[in-house]
């Protein structure tokens, strides 16, 4: 049976799990207690529905057997707990999708219970006050009022670059009862004119979520640090946009940040007994809105409203997308988005390690499926994620990304951080953050064309000395990569590199001149190869200029360019290139661990690491018995330099993995 025939069965089974529950009907009293048998009730028992009549949404745990399971489960519902190694997860849900869930259980040899315990945890903490200014236990993650006063402060460091502005009004702040303003940071050079293809994120539309909020926050600090030091972010801020809603739903977030398991907005129109009042926003958009996967139940957690789009907080946001991006796609289910359509648009969620794309209420494929596949196996090969469609269990609907996708065309992904639902802060900022800011940055690189870029040759490992002499001539080199893609859901196909090419200044888009590389072994044949190519600075002014690296496929489909600063005028003094790769809070030395022997002089060291990596850069001097550091650059990213002035000795070259793992490039100068 293939997987479209055995959902198609167990849709079946769903429609009658309906006609079989019991707490529809009133219980009828039982002589003794129902023996236990080897098969599992197909609905609730009576003490289960006593259950319900008091606690409407439960957290059931359910025992599953294989990664299959979870990828099913954790696609539909969001866990509140539980995890793949401990096989089991936790789902806050209500009756019928208890029972909908036991129904498919019987199907798939899983276990569904009422998990009393965290039942009423998860129903204390809804009754705990708002106003938290803190988010107790978790230092690391801002609130709505400290992310607001840090987007506000990017603006005033840096504002040629950033602009914070109103996208409209929470559901409380129509009603005049306090509330926010639901805001847009923009980055992008404004000094550089023209339309700019955009990378959109939204962030944590589901309340209690803490890291998508931040992780996003971090982001634009680490764009806005870096612009005008490293290549890549700058020539990205200078030709393209980041737009950024860092809190999608401030209203329920400031429930959340008190303590309260809230995921809808506050919307408190239709009374509920159990206090879930309120829609989930992420069912409440217009596109396939009621189509599965949603409730009509207004206490229900994944309730969709009142009808589509009804809630502020989904109109805001509706208008922002239409306003970020053209409409590119025709209105029928099998209209496909042109191959050259621009943008990129990402929301994020926790938890659940996964990398998701339309569509969420069928499995039927996108009809620019495979693109939307291959550049969402890409994002996952940073992340180290699970690439999938969205549909799991059962259809979702009236959801962001089917949106995105289904009205306006433009590549569309949900990306769920993280392994539990309030994470530590010791894991958010030693895995999660690294690994998906390094995601989001590819994500802003193929933002000019991500249907065809995604499916390219990545250009990595770029290298060219910082500084030339008027007129001399140098070597770039560089590896073209085809392989970056994270197979651990089906298998994207194998592309050779058929060639590479860089361009001085001007980069391809914008008309710039292509200049061969060559393959450093000889021939292109292979997905991953070494490239290299002379430049000469003839006709070249004195200053930094950008080299641009692009690669492409046995296909002809090139990959998104990767870049470096050189800088041409003066004289240049003899320098070394030292690779090498570093674990996260392990150390690398070079040239070794024993050093060099040093005359005396000025002494600089120039560090590259991958993005989204934090490396650190020390310089070492032996003191006859020991290493003591005489330099340190330890910013917060893996571009760092030093230059000391050194007396005559041994030294060496300490590289940190402060955060993150991965290759480096170090360049001394002597």
């Amino acid at each position: 049976m293939n997987r479209a025939t055995a959902r198609l069965g167990l849709s079946a089974l769903l429609s009658t799990s309906l006609l079989l529950s019991a707490c529809s009907q009133t219980p009828q009293p039982q002589a003794a207690p129902t023996p236990v048998t080897s098969t599992p009730s197909l609905v609730a028992t009576a003490d289960e529905c006593s259950t319900f009549q008091n606690t409407p949404v439960v957290v059931s745990r359910i025992d599953f057997k294989t990664e299959r399971d979870w990828l099913d489960i954790v696609k539909t519902f969001e866990p509140v707990g539980g995890s793949l190694k401990e096989g089991y997860v936790l789902l806050d849900v209500g009756r019928e999708d208890f029972e909908r869930l036991r129904v498919t259980g019987l199907t798939r040899g899983w276990t569904i219970r009422i998990d009393a315990a965290e039942t009423q945890k998860h129903s204390g903490s809804l009754q705990r006050p708002l106003g938290s200014l803190s988010i107790s236990g978790y230092a690391c993650y801002r609130t709505v009022e400290e992310t607001y006063a840090s987007a506000q402060n990017l603006v005033s460091q840096y504002p040629n670059l950033a602009t914070w502005s109103s996208i409209g009004p929470t559901w409380l702040k129509t009603k005049g009862r306090g509330g926010y303003d639901m805001n847009v940071l923009k980055l992008t050079n404004r000094s550089v004119t023209g339309t700019k293809p955009r990378l959109v994120i939204t962030a944590s539309i589901h309340a209690r979520e803490y890291t998508p909020a931040e992780l996003t926050t971090r982001f634009a600090e680490y764009l806005l640090s870096n612009y005008g030091k490293d290549a890549d972010v700058t020539w990205m801020l200078d030709t393209q946009e980041v737009w950024l809603v860092l809190q999608a739903n401030p209203d329920g977030r400031k429930k959340a940040e008190a303590g309260a398991s809230w995921r809808k907005n506050v919307n408190d129109t239709q009374a509920c007994s159990n206090g879930l009042y309120g829609a989930d926003l992420n069912r409440n958009f217009t596109f396939a809105w009621g189509n599965g996967g949603s409730s009509t139940d207004p206490c229900n957690e994944t309730y969709r409203g009142v009808s589509a789009g009804s809630e502020p907080e989904v109109q805001n946001l509706q208008t922002f997308l239409k306003s970020a991006f053209a409409d590119n796609r025709g209105p029928a289910r099998t209209d496909a988005a042109p191959a050259t359509t621009p943008g990129v648009y990402i929301d994020i969620h926790s938890y659940s390690q996964l990398v998701l794309w339309p569509w969420g209420d069928t499995t039927t494929v996108a009809p620019n499926g495979t693109a939307l596949q291959s550049l969402g196996r890409k994002l996952a090969y940073f992340n180290g994620y699970t690439p999938e469609q969205a549909v799991g269990l059962y259809p979702t609907s009236g959801t962001t990304d089917d949106f995105a996708y289904g009205e306006l065309g433009v590549a569309s992904y949900t990306i769920e951080l993280g392994t539990a639902f309030f994470e530590p802060c010791s894991t958010f900022t030693g895995t999660t953050l690294p690994q998906n800011q390094a995601a989001l940055l590819y994500a802003l690189r193929v933002a000019r064309a991500p249907y065809q870029l995604g499916s390219g040759p990545d250009s990595v490992s770029l290298s060219a000395p910082a500084s030339v002499a008027t007129g001399a001539s140098f070597t770039l080199s560089a590896t073209a990569d085809s392989t970056r893609f994270n197979n651990s859901n089906g298998t994207e196909p194998s592309r050779a590199v058929a060639g590479a090419e860089y361009f001085v200044d001007t980069a391809p888009w914008a008309g710039g001149t292509a200049r061969a590389m060559t393959a450093t072994d000889g021939a292109f044949s292979s997905t991953q190869e070494a490239v290299r190519a002379t430049v000469s600075t003839t006709g070249l002014s004195a200053g930094k200029h950008t080299i641009y690296v692009r690669a492409r496929n046995s296909s002809g489909t090139y990959g998104p360019v990767s870049a470096l600063f050189v800088t041409v005028g003066g004289t240049t003094s003899p320098s070394t290139t030292y690779n090498g790769t570093v674990s996260s809070g392990g150390s690398s030395y070079q040239p070794s661990t024993t050093g060099f022997s040093y005359a005396g002089g000025t002494l600089k060291g120039a560090l590259t690491g991958p993005s989204g990596t934090d490396f650190d850069l020390y310089l070492q001097k032996y003191n006859g018995s020991a290493w003591a550091n005489v330099a340190a650059s330890e910013g917060s990213t893996s571009t760092e330099n030093i230059s000391y002035a050194a007396a005559s000795g041994t030294y060496r070259w300490q590289v940190y993995g402060y955060s993150g793992s991965g290759s480096y490039t170090l360049t001394e100068t002597r």
